[in-house]
């Protein structure tokens, strides 16, 4: 006889295991924002960036029973807001030059 699904038999486990891709995505963010704190900020939002498309990716790949709390709205909108977001965040912290950012600095040849 076939056992019933893990969902009826430990509905709380079931729960909890169906957010784990939102945990992942919080936990890379988290690492991130850490980075961001300890004055890394360039590598930090490019952390948070792949963090927002890996949401995208893991929305756009897993079904619904399996994707918890990254499903919001319809999975194209997710998928286009979450790519677009993490695209941005990558773009614009790699495209603001070391001079405006308040870094130093070193003309070659000079140390």
């Amino acid at each position: 006889m076939a056992r019933p699904p893990l969902y009826t038999r430990r509905p709380f486990l079931a729960g909890l295991l169906r957010q784990l891709p939102l945990l992942a995505v919080l936990i890379a963010v988290g690492v991130g924002l850490g980075m961001v704190a300890l004055e890394h900020w360039r590598r930090g939002l490019v952390v948070i960036g792949c963090a927002l498309v890996a949401a995208a990716v893991l929305r756009l790949l897993l079904p619904v029973r399996r994707v918890g709390f990254l499903a919001v709205r319809s999975r194209p909108v997710d998928v286009v807001l979450l790519a677009g977001m993490g695209v941005a965040v990558v773009a614009i912290a790699l495209a603001v030059p070391a001079e405006a950012a308040g870094v130093p600095v070193i003309a070659p040849g000079t140390r």
